[in-house]
């Protein structure tokens, strides 16, 4: 992991958010792209993305990508359109229940894998959402924006060749903390900045959950060497080690 060197806060929040922004712009015109496109999901990091893209002056598509009626049932519909209707984002709907479905496989190999096949059809649906945005990206030659914070890289908690995929990424280097910062400063709305964490892999996921550490301890653990808590301490860098793979390149034969 690289090292961090700056930290984006209440004081500095608006020089960062112009930093950022033209770097943004920098990625969009130096590979003579149209604009770029990213996943909506009603969290704050892609809203957070989608205002900075927004703020740098490029052309900006929004993909919204819910599996059946899974964002209007947990409320994400409701608040991706708040961000949406404040801010004249363009958008597409691509429901996905379809393609994972089909590309779900149905029983498990051995019994052992029950649990590996629950985990690997809830991965299904980032891997489907990122062809999307991929396919999108093409036909309207733009770059796929990122909106995986450090705080998810530090423990690997992303889907390899699904959210992790992308061609930049502005909040690599942002932990939890800095994320929100930014978020208040732009103007989210204030249900998006409030809602717990979810990567929307099931029903009712969330992510602090999931994880069994919070997002404060990982970025304590980041921004001061520490959580705090010894336990939560060995759980990240536990998780650290376990996806020390998804941050390598692809070994080859020479």
């Amino acid at each position: 992991m690289e090292t961090k060197v700056f930290v984006v806060d209440e004081r500095n929040v608006a020089a960062y958010t112009d930093q950022i922004a033209e770097w943004i712009r920098e990625q969009v015109e130096g590979c003579a792209k149209r604009g770029v496109v990213l996943g909506i999901s009603g969290g704050v990091d892609s809203a957070v993305v989608a205002r900075l893209c927004q703020v740098a002056g490029v052309d900006t598509r929004l993909v919204i990508m819910p599996y059946g009626n899974d964002m209007e049932r947990a409320g994400h519909l409701e608040d991706v359109m708040k961000l949406v209707e404040a801010f004249h984002f363009r958008y597409h709907v691509f429901d996905i229940r379809p393609a994972v479905d089909a590309l779900a496989i149905a029983e498990p190999f051995d019994r052992d894998d029950a649990k590996r096949l629950v985990m690997s059809h809830a991965n299904l649906r980032p891997r489907v959402r990122m062809t999307y945005l991929y396919q999108v990206a093409q036909l309207e030659n733009r770059l796929v924006a990122g909106t995986g914070n450090l705080a998810e890289r530090t423990v690997g908690y992303f889907t390899k060749w699904g959210d992790g995929a992308c061609d930049m990424n502005p909040l690599a280097m942002l932990a939890k903390k800095e994320v929100y910062a930014l978020a208040r400063y732009l103007n989210v709305p204030e249900s998006i900045i409030l809602k717990r964490p979810s990567a929307g892999l099931w029903e009712g996921q969330a992510d602090e959950d999931e994880l069994g550490i919070t997002y404060a301890q990982i970025d304590d653990y980041i921004l001061n060497g520490s959580s705090g808590d010894p336990g939560a301490d060995e759980a990240i860098e536990q998780k650290a080690g376990q996806s020390a793979h998804k941050f390598e390149k692809i070994p080859i034969f020479e």
